[in-house]
C-alpha cells in the first residue's frame, strides 16, 4: 500500500493496484526483497533525498501474508527469534516498514508475495524453504515462473528517474529474485545498493558478485551526521528485526557506523558495458 492511505489500494500477489492519490513519478525508487533491507542499506540517502525535495518510493516484495496455515518448523524458529506470534508477524513488519519509510519521507508499497519461509510448493504444498541453508541458497526449481510475475509488477510500478535493486549479497533467495527481476525491466539502467548487513560480515562478497570489476561504476553517497541519525532511527522502527540481525541495539550501531566509516558512505553500483 502507499504510504499515508492504508485503506484504499491494496497489491494482491498477481495483480497490481495502486492509489492514484499518489505520485505517478518519483526520483527514486528502491526496491526492497524484505520490510528492512532497503531502509538498513540506503537510509541516509533516503533521507538526504527527501530533505531536498525529491519524491522517493520503496517497494517491498516479499511483503504478502502466508496463503495458507501450514507453516515449517524454520519458519516457527523464526518467529521465536523476532519476538512474534505467527498470526501477527505480517502485520506487525508491515507496521515496522511503515514507520520507519514515514521517519525517512519516503512513501512505501507493500506487494503480497510471502516471505520465502511461508512458500508452498505449488502441487503438494511442502514448505520450499525450509533452513538456513535452503533460504541462502539456490531458487527453489518451483519458483521459476516467479521471476517473470515480479518483473511483470515492476513493470506497473510508477516512472522513476532512478530505481536501486539489491546487489544480492548474502544470497538471499528473496534478494536473488528481485535483482534478476529488475534487471528484466530496468537492465543497465539499473542501480545496486550493498545489502546490509550482510555486505558488512562479508565485505569480499560485493567483490565476488562484481565481475568482471571493469563493467561496474560506483557512485558513494556521503552522509551528514542528521542523514546518519535517521537511518539509525529508520532502522530501529524494525523492532522484531534488531535481535536476530545485530544481537541488540547498540550493536546495530555500531555495525552501521563502522560499515559507514570503512566505506565513506552507502555505495551504488551500475553495469557500465560488457
Amino acid at each position: 500500500m502507499f504510504g499515508g492511505n492504508s485503506s484504499t489500494s491494496k497489491p494482491v500477489f498477481g495483480k497490481v493496484y495502486f492509489d492514484a492519490m499518489k505520485p505517478d513519478c518519483y526520483d527514486t525508487i528502491y526496491i526492497s526483497p524484505h520490510f528492512d533491507d532497503a531502509v538498513c542499506s540506503c537510509g541516509g540517502q533516503i533521507f538526504q533525498q527527501t530533505q531536498r525535495g525529491e519524491k522517493v518510493l520503496v517497494v517491498t516484495v516479499a511483503a504478502g501474508e502466508p496463503q495458507t496455515e501450514i507453516r515449517s518448523t524454520f519458519a516457527e524458529f523464526q518467529h521465536h527469534n523476532w519476538g512474534l506470534d505467527a498470526g501477527e508477524v505480517v502485520a506487525r513488519r508491515r507496521a515496522e516498514d511503515v514507520a520507519a519509510c514515514q521517519r525517512l519521507g519516503a512513501d512505501y508499497l507493500h506487494w503480497s508475495l510471502p516471505d520465502a519461509i511461508y512458500r508452498l510448493h505449488p502441487h503438494h504444498e511442502e514448505p520450499l524453504y525450509t533452513s538456513n541453508e535452503s533460504i541462502f541458497g539456490v531458487l527453489h526449481s518451483a519458483e521459476e515462473a516467479l521471476e517473470q510475475e515480479l518483473s511483470l509488477f515492476f513493470s506497473h510500478l510508477p516512472h522513476s528517474r532512478r530505481v536501486a535493486a539489491p546487489l544480492s549479497a548474502g544470497n538471499h533467495v528473496d534478494h536473488q529474485i528481485t535483482r534478476a527481476a529488475a534487471e528484466r525491466v530496468w537492465g543497465s539502467a539499473l542501480l545496486y545498493y550493498e545489502d546490509f548487513p550482510y555486505v558488512q560480515r562479508n565485505p569480499k562478497e560485493v567483490a565476488r558478485l562484481l565481475q568482471p570489476a571493469r563493467t561496474w561504476r560506483s557512485y558513494l553517497v556521503t552522509l551528514s551526521h542528521a542523514d546518519l541519525l535517521a537511518r539509525l532511527e529508520a532502522m530501529a522502527a524494525y523492532r522484531s528485526q534488531i535481535g536476530s540481525l545485530f544481537n541488540d541495539a547498540g550493536s546495530m550501531e555500531a555495525a552501521v557506523r563502522s560499515h559507514v566509516a570503512r566505506t565513506g558512505g552507502e555505495r551504488l553500483w551500475q553495469r557500465v558495458g560488457g
